[in-house]
């Protein structure tokens, strides 16, 4: 664990140190993130954020490689280097979308070819669980295919939520975190050396995203872009793509067969990511359908995600973000306990269940009583009634001069502000003509 807990450290704290340095770096490259109808910062903020957390992942691989332990969780050069070349293919693609712009087409096309990249580094879902509590074992095309739908699909989930200050590196933060806890309690049950890789991973992005809040958490002094969200969606699908790459199915299927409270199915290192990832899934899903039934792209723009529906129901910025932690945290929390706790189901659906409920009270918008009425305006007396002629003419007679309007004043304009008296003015002075404007009728 101490192995585990400097490594996150070091990833938090050269992110945090490096983050200043990339924020000077897009002002001076002008990739700046103007303020558009569905954002919410109103001035223009330096994009270019994940440049910071490249240059944290490549010194905290580097800085890995000095402890005997998790050296030997690398394994051979192609795991570390296959992370540092995806990373940073991502990462060219969000410098250029965040400066200049770039299609949706080639951003997938990239974001391909970076699940390519893994596989060749020996990174891919070999295996997938069946209903039957046993293991599907796929063929090489079927372990490409998936690992690269894994791949695009979380890392336009993390691009999709990343609408608030903080939004996205907190809940990849607390995914990883809830990954991290899974694979460790994986490593120690089993014995399975095999799972420090994925621990490790977890770890060092949780690292990155705990060394970026500083400074994105609202009001936000740098974005990630397309830059950050990109690389945090592939290191968030790195982890669980290299659980099953490296761990022995069988393994899975004796302990839950010995273990019947506690125990490891073979569904949780596909079940624990799905549902800690839930949040930026359900943006993306939801998006998509709505998108493609409005006849629009599904990259297409708009501002109907999760986060702007919080902001709509009336919360805040910082509260839509922390309510949105709340969430992903209760998730994972509530899966993560199936594996690391030893506790009966029906206790921990009633303890989840409770979680939930409060939840919802506390995301549902303040009830506000109405304004307590004005005293003039709670009289039952109606009130006098205005001329149809604005200004009576200079030359009219004492006889022809109408009452003076309620409320107005001689010398300007009555303050809007101010309700109108219950009692009528006196009448105005025979052929008197006001010096100042007449308030508007």
């Amino acid at each position: 664990m101490k192995e585990y807990l400097l490594t996150l450290l070091a990833a938090a704290a050269v992110t945090y140190l490096l983050t200043p340095l990339a924020r000077r770096v897009a002002a001076a490259m002008g990739a700046m993130h103007a303020p558009r109808d569905r954002d919410v910062h109103v001035v223009p903020t330096p994009r270019l954020g994940g440049l910071a957390m490249y240059g944290a992942l490549a010194a905290t691989l580097l800085l890995v490689g000095r402890f005997g332990y998790l050296k030997e969780a690398l394994g051979g050069s192609r795991v570390a280097s296959g992370l540092l070349l995806a990373g940073g293919l991502v990462v060219a693609m969000g410098v250029w979308d965040d400066r200049w712009g770039m299609p949706a087409i080639s951003k997938l096309a990239g974001q391909v070819a970076a699940g390519g990249i893994l596989v060749w580094s020996g990174t891919e879902l070999s295996w997938i669980p069946s209903p039957g509590g046993n293991v599907i074992v796929l063929s090489p095309n079927q372990s490409l295919l998936l690992t690269i739908l894994v791949v695009v699909v979380t890392i336009n989930a993390v691009n999709f939520i990343d609408g608030l200050d903080g939004l996205a590196a907190g809940i990849v933060a607390i995914a990883a975190l809830a990954f991290f806890a899974y694979s460790y309690a994986l490593l120690k049950v089993t014995g399975d050396p095999t799972q420090s890789l994925p621990a490790l991973s977890s770890a060092i992005l949780a690292g990155l995203c705990l060394g970026f809040l500083p400074h994105n958490f609202s009001p936000a002094r740098i974005f990630m872009g397309d830059t950050g969200s990109m690389l945090l969606g592939l290191l968030l699908a790195y982890g669980p793509i290299s659980s099953t790459a490296t761990l022995d199915p069988n393994i899975l299927v004796a302990y839950g067969q010995e273990h019947t409270v506690d125990r490891f199915p073979t569904i949780l290192p596909l079940l624990l990511p799905a549902a800690i990832f839930l949040i930026p899934y359900a943006d993306l899903l939801l998006a998509v359908v709505r998108r493609v039934k409005a006849g629009q792209s599904p990259f297409a723009a708009d501002m109907k995600h999760l986060h702007h529906r919080m902001l709509a129901i009336g919360h805040s910025t910082r509260k839509s973000v922390l309510l949105m932690y709340l969430w992903a945290a209760l998730v994972a929390g509530a899966v993560d306990s199936l594996s690391v706790m030893q506790t009966k189901l029906y206790i921990l659906a009633a303890a989840t269940l409770a979680g939930v409920l409060v939840l919802l009270l506390v995301t549902l918008p303040n009830l506000r009583l109405p304004r307590r009425p004005h005293a003039a305006a709670a009289t039952s007396s109606p009130p006098p009634a205005v001329p149809s002629s604005p200004v009576p003419p200079a030359s009219s007679s004492p006889a022809s001069a109408p009452a003076a309007v309620s409320g107005h004043w001689p010398t300007g304009p009555m303050p809007p502000a101010s309700p109108p008296p219950p009692a009528p003015a006196p009448a105005a002075v025979p052929g008197h003509r006001s010096t100042g404007p007449v308030p508007p009728v």
